[in-house]
């Protein structure tokens, strides 16, 4: 959904995102990292929250700040192969309010850690031996869950509403539709 992310970010010289690899500077560098991905691989994944944020909009009511915490899952593709990892880190942005919406300004996300699911951030000798099969709940559910999402499906779930910023229906359905 790279061109749904671009549309998020300030059409201003100074907009920047700034990762783990740099600072990408400026809206077409922005749109070269999201757009370097071509095909869809439905064993990527990349779910992580932005939680407990706190956003300060200035006096001016034009620009603000805000820091969130972020934690999440992600799998991608790697050589021959896919990594797995959790992984957490703060999100910083600065933002503009640009024709009357709130766009970035610059984005930026330190990566604080990361763990593999085998490994984990618990010791080995703490970990419980035998993990429950399927989920634990006090009773089957009136009606049971149909379809699968779960990963490596590809799915992307729909959003309720349209793009904050173009006002377009977003392009998951798109998506969706070419996964077989």
């Amino acid at each position: 959904m790279a061109e749904d992310i671009i549309d998020l970010f300030s059409d201003s010289p100074d907009a920047s995102l700034t990762l783990a690899a740099g600072t990408y500077a400026g809206k077409q560098s922005i749109r070269r990292y999201f757009e370097s991905v071509k095909e869809p691989n439905p064993e990527f994944m990349h779910q992580v929250m932005q939680l407990s944020g706190v956003v300060t909009v200035e006096a001016d009511g034009k620009t603000a700040k805000g820091r969130w915490y972020g934690f999440g899952a992600v799998a991608a593709p790697v050589g021959d192969g896919m990594i797995q990892v959790f992984m957490g880190g703060i999100y910083g942005g600065d933002y503009v309010k640009e024709d009357g919406t709130w766009k970035f300004k610059k984005l930026r996300f330190d990566h604080v850690y990361s763990a593999t699911p085998a490994i984990g951030w618990v010791k080995p000798d703490r970990l419980a031996k035998k993990l429950p099969k399927g989920p634990v709940v006090p009773h089957e559910a009136d009606i049971p869950r149909t379809g699968n999402s779960r990963y490596p499906s590809g799915y992307i779930f729909p959003f309720h509403y349209k793009h904050p910023v173009t006002g377009k229906e977003t392009s998951e359905n798109k998506r969706n539709a070419l996964l077989k």
